[in-house]
């Protein structure tokens, strides 16, 4: 594309996209959905924003060996979980205000499709757990507890696989 068109910049397109969908939607569904008190849900959609901003400018935001630095405003995930889980108010504030510090915390995260580090496993999964949020969202308002509780088996997955990479670092 850059031979064809020099002067666009499609990186900078993706980087914009997924501000928006990972970003700027779940921070209004947090607004207009109330998952935390009224009182907190400027405060809160800030920080997200605001920090995933930052995250998203940082010359080293995905490092050369296919990391994410920091916590990679994976707010769509988590907004969704948070209300699928009918947590508390309280616990959205909580759960929501540590991850946007946690952008700020020099951990390595996992990319999913491009990280060498299990590669097969993690796409395998991923792929597993991209369908049953699918059926999840169909099920919507009523998901299997069962379900609900096997999905979060890839996101533990993730958080482990990252922090063990991020301490073999």
């Amino acid at each position: 594309m850059s031979e064809r068109i020099p002067w666009f910049n499609g990186a900078k397109l993706d980087d914009i996209v997924d501000y928006l969908t990972y970003v700027f939607v779940p921070a209004v569904v947090v607004w207009r959905v109330l998952l935390v008190a009224e009182a907190w849900t400027v405060p809160v959609a800030s920080a997200m924003l605001l920090s995933s901003a930052y995250g998203f400018n940082r010359e080293d935001a995905k490092t050369s060996d296919h990391f994410f630095t920091g916590f990679p405003s994976y707010w769509n995930l988590v907004v969704f979980y948070l209300y699928v889980l009918r947590t508390s108010q309280a616990v959205n504030t909580v759960v929501l205000m540590a991850l946007a510090v946690m952008v700020f915390v020099p951990i390595r995260y996992v990319y999913p499709s491009r990280t060498p580090m299990w590669r097969a496993a993690t796409v395998a999964l991923g792929i597993a757990w991209g369908v049953t949020l699918l059926v999840m969202v169909w099920q919507l308002p009523a998901i299997s507890t069962r379900l609900l509780w096997g999905s979060l088996i890839f996101p533990v997955y993730y958080v482990v696989l990252s922090l063990v990479a991020s301490w073999k670092r």
